[in-house]
């Protein structure tokens, strides 16, 4: 019959003293306290390995900082360990490495290796304004925070701030961009799941706002502002061509001439060069009316051997900044009356004002369609129809130009159009 320990008390701990060599007191199920020869105490566990049944120790802390009731403790943790067949010891260095690798993956550490390879597919303006957003807002307050420590209570609290000053789509794309981050944390194992897709709904909405833009009769007086304005040529020719194309004033001044295709009468902008979701958006035909075609003329001169149809002022390398053309129009008198993104709205108001066909004047503004299947059968669809229509746009800004303003057109033109 094995020999019963008799547990140990309080009393029997505190008076122990230390001798010339280490010796035991015992608990029973394995657990001693070790008092060495200089007196301190530590915790100590005999168990039998699983499978290998080597006998060892584990180190349960130190006497007093580990009571007599928390060292019970810690041995029932082990034992229920090692009734799974798990070795408390390397239960335990394993849980201390996966602790130093959450403390070492931080927010921003986690955020830099996402962003690497988000700039690889998105715009070099676009990525700086996305890491700035981070640094402006998310990073002072969270950064060195291990990224599983982050909670949505935590987050939704640095995120309000810019909602409180009244920058609601700003929170609404921290959300986004935050997520985004907590994502790929998931998808490479350094967290389980993503606890905050749910935060945007704790933010409001903001309204959506119409870029400035001046109501179709005034197009005359628009262009003739635009005629005799004191702007460099080249600005001049930018508006013209953003009026023309309807595209967006990114993709006009980013425009290349490595995109035209004259032979077809075409401008390419390659689906990187679009807006939208990475993975939705699509590239762009343009169809090149005369109008436009000699606008093209008139600029080679002025590009020299820019790769950029618009090229900086600075430098051929770069082409003109997207808000060149809003910035001159500001200084035009018109800040609040007509932004350069608002040249789209201009257009896709006559066009709809005309009963064209819906469908080829969003196709025409490069609206992505949140139906999948439809997204990818438009991608190079209607482009005859279109051809037509943006010729019909084209000589009305010509018409427009010399101060006549006419929406009426024979209904066969419109009939065979929208066919």
């Amino acid at each position: 019959m094995a020999r019963l320990t008799k547990p140990l008390t309080h009393t029997e701990i505190s008076k122990a003293k230390s001798k010339d060599k280490a010796y035991s007191l015992f608990d029973g199920g394995g657990l001693e306290l070790n008092i060495k020869a200089n007196g301190s105490k530590q915790w100590l566990l005999k168990y039998c390995k699983p499978y290998t049944k080597n006998r060892t120790y584990l180190s349960l802390g130190k006497y007093p900082e580990i009571s007599l009731a928390n060292a019970r403790v810690k041995r029932q943790e082990a034992k229920d360990l090692l009734a799974d067949n798990i070795d408390p010891k390397e239960h335990r260095i394993q849980q201390e490495e996966n602790k130093r690798s959450e403390l070492g993956n931080t927010f921003e550490s986690v955020l830099n290796e996402w962003f690497e390879i988000k700039q690889a597919n998105i715009s070099e303006r676009q990525a700086t304004k996305i890491i700035q957003s981070f640094k402006n807002h998310i990073l002072p307050e969270l950064g060195k925070r291990p990224i599983s420590t982050l909670t949505p209570r935590r987050v939704i609290e640095v995120i309000k701030k810019p909602e409180k000053d009244g920058k609601l789509e700003l929170a609404k794309r921290l959300c986004a961009r935050v997520n985004e981050v907590m994502n790929y944390a998931a998808n490479t194992g350094l967290i389980d799941i993503n606890p905050l897709t749910g935060i945007t709904k704790a933010f409001k909405n903001p309204e959506t706002k119409h870029q400035p833009a001046v109501s179709p009769e005034k197009l005359p007086w628009l262009l003739e502002l635009i005629a005799n304005a004191n702007i460099l040529p080249i600005t001049r020719h930018l508006m013209n061509w953003q009026l023309h194309t309807m595209v967006r004033p990114s993709e006009a001044a980013g425009a290349m001439w490595s995109e035209i295709d004259l032979e077809n009468k075409r401008w390419n902008i390659p689906k990187e060069r679009m807006k939208g979701k990475e993975g939705k958006r699509l590239p762009q035909v343009v169809p090149l009316t005369e109008q436009t075609i000699a606008i093209l003329t008139a600029l080679k001169p002025l590009s020299g051997n820019s790769d950029y149809i618009f090229p900086s002022r600075n430098t051929v390398l770069k082409p003109l900044h997207s808000e060149t053309v809003s910035k001159a129009l500001n200084k035009m008198g018109l800040q609040g009356i007509q932004t350069a993104h608002g040249f789209r709205r201009v257009a896709s108001t006559t066009l709809n004002e005309k009963v064209f066909n819906p469908d080829h004047i969003e196709k025409a503004l490069a609206h992505v369609d949140h139906n999948e299947v439809r997204r990818a059968y438009n991608g190079a669809m209607y482009l005859p129809e279109r051809r037509k229509m943006m010729a019909w746009w084209s000589n009305h800004i010509e018409q427009c130009k010399k101060g006549v303003f006419n929406l009426c057109a024979p209904v066969t033109y419109l009939k065979q159009v929208n066919e």
